[in-house]
């Protein structure tokens, strides 16, 4: 049996939509999305819309094509057929860094955090998107410069508080536990400013406790700072507790779209993912 996480979010039904009015334009939209690397068929039709103020759920087996989809958005590996729209502008192949100052941010699956630094210089990166560097900025460090710097720092402590990192703000970041480190990536996202954020296994390695922690920041994150989300997570008692709808899926193809309770019943969805024994739950 699944364990679920619970959120007491009471600000909205788990399933419902932020934004209903179809009308609207969608955060990001994927319009049958393709993507070969040579004879290995990675994503094939593959359609996804998700409106703002979402937390979107996106799972499937080892291998589906999750973190395919996510560099096909974020312009590692554009799609060789398809188009990606972010609030309405075609992203289609445009490069990473400029996806990024679009709004976009994300987290990995594996740690990219730097060693032998800081847990605040490890967050401090993720202002980058927002930093001027330049010739005057430096030469006139105390009247051009400083201000700048001081503003970043600001942005920096107000994640730390936010996410609770204080106790290790100094600290090594390969000296704190994975919980703590996969707190210090959401961090390191969170100060770019994002208005739609990527979570790639954000709980991968973590306890029952630490996941609990981490849906909670994922969730503040949607209600206090209007970010939409794009989980991607292994753990189905997160995406049934904190997504508001989901897509499933297998060897690149979507096989289930919908309220993550509804797609959970499917069994196309039970076989490939949850495995025949579910079947009865």
């Amino acid at each position: 049996m699944i364990n679920t996480i619970s959120t007491n979010n009471s600000t909205r039904e788990q399933g419902s939509t932020p934004t209903q009015a179809s009308n609207q334009v969608p955060v990001l939209e994927c319009r049958g999305l393709e993507r070969r690397f040579g004879g290995l068929v990675a994503l094939t039709g593959v359609n996804l819309r998700i409106e703002r103020g979402e937390i979107f759920g996106l799972v499937g087996p080892n291998g589906s094509g999750k973190t395919t989809m996510t560099n096909a958005i974020t312009g590692f590996f554009p799609p060789q057929v398809g188009s990606i729209l972010l609030n309405g502008r075609a992203i289609t192949g445009m490069a990473p860094h400029k996806v990024a100052a679009l709004g976009v941010a994300r987290t990995f699956q594996n740690l990219a955090l730097f060693n032998g630094m800081s847990v605040l210089d490890n967050i401090l990166l993720g202002r980058h998107i927002h930093m001027k560097p330049g010739v005057a900025q430096t030469a006139l460090y105390w009247w051009l410069g400083r201000k700048e710097e001081v503003a970043h720092r600001l942005k920096v402590e107000e994640i730390i508080d936010f996410l609770q990192l204080q106790s290790v703000r100094d600290k090594m970041v390969d000296s704190i536990p994975i919980g703590l480190k996969k707190r210090v990536e959401l961090a390191r996202a969170l100060v770019a400013e994002p208005s739609f954020l990527i979570l790639d296994e954000p709980m991968a390695g973590m306890n029952q406790e630490e996941k609990k922690y981490m849906a909670r920041f994922i969730l503040d994150a949607r209600d206090e700072r209007n970010v939409t989300v794009l989980l991607i997570e292994h753990h189905m008692d997160v995406i049934t507790g904190i997504c508001d709808r989901m897509m499933v899926l297998s060897y690149g193809e979507s096989i289930g779209t919908g309220i993550p309770a509804e797609v959970m019943k499917d069994e196309r969805v039970i076989k490939a993912y949850l495995g025949g024994a579910h079947a009865a739950l």
